[in-house]
Parts: C-alpha cells; sequence; structure tokens
C-alpha cells in the first residue's frame, strides 16, 4: 500500500503517482527536552512472529523497543483505535490526524513521507488518480511500542483507457512515540516483492507490471475477497454460489459449454431466460486432470430451490460451498498445454509456500474468444486451499 496503512479494509498509500501498499512502522522519539531530539534510526532483522508460509521483510524501527512500555501508552486502546480509524482511509471522513505525530515518518517500497501532512496529501492523490479499495484483515501488537496491521489494497489506475487493476497486499509497522502515545513512523511491506527499503526498483516494476491489459466483461462474478497477492498467485476466499455444468471433455475444451448455456438461455422447465455472468469454469477433480465438468455461473440473487429444473438429464444445478483457492492469472488463448502448465507452476507454488492445495483445479475463461484479443483475455487456474490461516 502507500505511505501508511490505515483502515479495516484496504491498503496504504503510494508515492505521489502510484501506490504504497504495505505498511510496517516503528517510529522515532522525538525528544521533548531543550536538547536535539534523538531519532533512533536502525535497522534490523529481527521480526513480527512468523510462520512458514510468510516471509516478513526487513523492518525498519524508529522506536526503541527494548525497554518495556510507560503505563501511560494504552497500546491495546490504540488497536481498537486503529480497527475504528483505517476503515475511513479513503471516504470523506478520513483517517484523525490527531493521532499522528506531525513528524511523523511513513515508508513503503516506493513512497515515503517525513510528516502527516504528505502523507495525507499522498492519500487524496491515490483518491483521484484511483477508486482505492482498502480492507483491513486484522491489528495486533508486536512490539512494547509497536503495532502491526495485515491489509489489502485494490485500485483502479483511472488515467489509462483500460482502467487496469492494481492489487497489493501486506502488512504495516507503527511506531509508538512514548512520551504522547502517538503514532510517529510507519512502515509498509508488501507480499509480492523481496526487497521492501525505500527506494525498491523490484516495488516499482511491479507497480508497472500490473498496469497491463486484462479485459474482464462487464458481467456478474462470483464474490470473492483478495486475502493475499504474491508474486506468483493471489490466494482469494469466495462466497458460495451456484453452477450449472454438465461433462466436458478436457479442461481447455468447450464440450458442454452449448448444453449448460442453452439452461440459461431457456432450454429449462419453466423457460425462463437466466442472465449470462463470468467466467465460464472448467473443473477437473482428479490428478491428471482428465475427468471435467464445464460450468455456468448463476446469478447469485438465484436460490438453487427456486431455480427451474434443467430440460436435459445431463445438465445438473450445484451450490459451491465457496472457501479459500489460489488462483494464477494469465492472458493469451489457454491451450491444454498452457493450462496444464500454469497448473502446474501455481501448485508447485503453493506448496513451496508451505500451503495445502487440493486435488484438481479449475480453469477461469472470462472472454468470448471469437470477440477478444488474445493478449487482453483474462484466464485463471484456481486451486482449492485447506486450513489457510491469514497470519
Amino acid at each position: 500500500m502507500a505511505t501508511v496503512h490505515l483502515s479495516t479494509q484496504i491498503l496504504r498509500p503510494v508515492t505521489a503517482a502510484f501506490v504504497s501498499f504495505r505498511r510496517v512502522t516503528t517510529v522515532g522519539i522525538p525528544s521533548t527536552s531543550p536538547s536535539p531530539p534523538v531519532t533512533i534510526f536502525k535497522t534490523r532483522k529481527e521480526a513480527i512472529p512468523t510462520n512458514q508460509k510468510f516471509k516478513w521483510a526487513r523492518k525498519l524501527s524508529l522506536v526503541d523497543q527494548s525497554s518495556p512500555p510507560k503505563p501511560t501508552v494504552d497500546v491495546e486502546g490504540l488497536v481498537s483505535f486503529l480497527y475504528d480509524d483505517l476503515p475511513h482511509l479513503f471516504d470523506d471522513q478520513g483517517i484523525d490526524r490527531t493521532a499522528y505525530d506531525e513528524q511523523v515518518k511513513f515508508r513503503d517500497p516506493i513512497t515515503k513521507h517525513d510528516s502527516i501532512s504528505g502523507y495525507l496529501f499522498n492519500i487524496s492523490l491515490l483518491k483521484v488518480l484511483f477508486r482505492p479499495f482498502f480492507q483491513l484483515h486484522w491489528v495486533k501488537q508486536t512490539g512494547p511500542y509497536e503495532i502491526t496491521t495485515r491489509w489489502t489494497m485494490v485500485m483502479k489506475f483511472m488515467l489509462l483507457p483500460w482502467k487496469p487493476e492494481l492489487i497489493f497486499t501486506g502488512t504495516s509497522v507503527m511506531g509508538i512515540n512514548p512520551k504522547n502515545g502517538k503514532f510517529c513512523s510507519h512502515v509498509d511491506f508488501w507480499d509480492s516483492i523481496e526487497n521492501n527499503e525505500y527506494f525498491s526498483l523490484e516495488g516499482l516494476w511491479e507497480v508497472f507490471r500490473q498496469l497491463r491489459i486484462y479485459k474482464t466483461p462487464d458481467l456478474e462474478t462470483p464474490r470473492y475477497r483478495i486475502l493475499k497477492r504474491t508474486a506468483n498467485y493471489e490466494v482469494r476466499k469466495y462466497a458460495p454460489f451456484i453452477v450449472v455444468e454438465t461433462n466436458g471433455d478436457k479442461l481447455s475444451g468447450s464440450t458442454g459449454f452449448n448444453a449448460v448455456a442453452g439452461y440459461i438461455f431457456g432450454k429449462n422447465s419453466t423457460t425462463e431466460k437466466i442472465p449470462m455472468t463470468t467466467p465460464v469454469f472448467t473443473q477437473a477433480l482428479d490428478p491428471e486432470l482428465s475427468e471435467v465438468s464445464i460450468q455456468i455461473v448463476l446469478p447469485l440473487g438465484k436460490d438453487i430451490s427456486s431455480l427451474p429444473d434443467p430440460s436435459q438429464e445431463t445438465v445438473n444445478l450445484r451450490k459451491v460451498e465457496g472457501g479459500i483457492a489460489a488462483a494464477l492469472k494469465f492472458s493469451g488463448k489457454p491451450t491444454e498445454d498452457v493450462v496444464c502448465e500454469k497448473e502446474k507452476v501455481l501448485r508447485s507454488s503453493l506448496v513451496r509456500d508451505g500451503l495445502k492445495p487440493r486435488m484438481g483445479c479449475l480453469l477461469a475463461r472470462y472472454n468470448d474468444p471469437g470477440r477478444t484479443w488474445s493478449f487482453t483475455m483474462r484466464n485463471e487456474v484456481l486451486i482449492w486451499l485447506e486450513e489457510f490461516t491469514l497470519d
């Protein structure tokens, strides 16, 4: 996210023209004595509690965490405050600037500011250039004078005709000034890059590579929230949805599509026509990816008990309970060889990162191949996960 991470449902702002999304802040302690203020600005590799799923980048600490907190610093109260305040990061209310030192230090891989005014200007700029959506996942105390937040930020770059969607997830470490209980530093870390220090060329490239063209039809899709985005895949939480499905021949094939499309076009017990959605799913349940079904998602307002019955015996309605899935996005024509290779790459990445992928996969095709240039097509391979925890 950008410079700061302050919301219960989105990322942090970026550098003046782009987004900053990972926040991790630890701040220096301004001095109130006549002598010059002393700021402890040190780099350390010690990190917040971690597990095999997440690597914590180096942490920029501006506040000494070695001594015990003073009773006057209500860290638990600040945790509750952030849960309430950060959701207003990009709305008309905005965050409460009085909770921050005037010279608060903000850092992310491509942005830095050394005052609350600079940080608020960055937020305002993001609201103009993008349509930011910020989701706060959790807030935790991680040191005597330190709080860490985890977030997702999704933004559309409105200046480009295709309005690309930029997605960042990560953590923000926020340092507390023990003398006044205000936030004095804020550092973001993005999940999708290794070098999170300012100024990171890797971070800048991460922004630019998300500006590529993907054409997503203006149709209803299954609802999901992005929990984490790495350099190779997204982890999403899907809400339940209903599909009409029949047997297919292969992952990249179209066998069975006319049958399921016929259902929504009126070939059902009440001849009801149902709005088209996106994507078209092809699901494989076996390790060889050979036993497949082709599916069209039905509108979210439909209930399976009130839907008309299919006219063909080979077509069925089924409720998908949703859950956590990893998705790898790619463009071009999704041939069988390409899809199988993408599935192998995704599965290998998940195992490497300590996640537990289920057997089989889904191919999601969002575009009409006869009306879409191949380099703008949006395709995804998805694998359902077990026991995922967003730590």
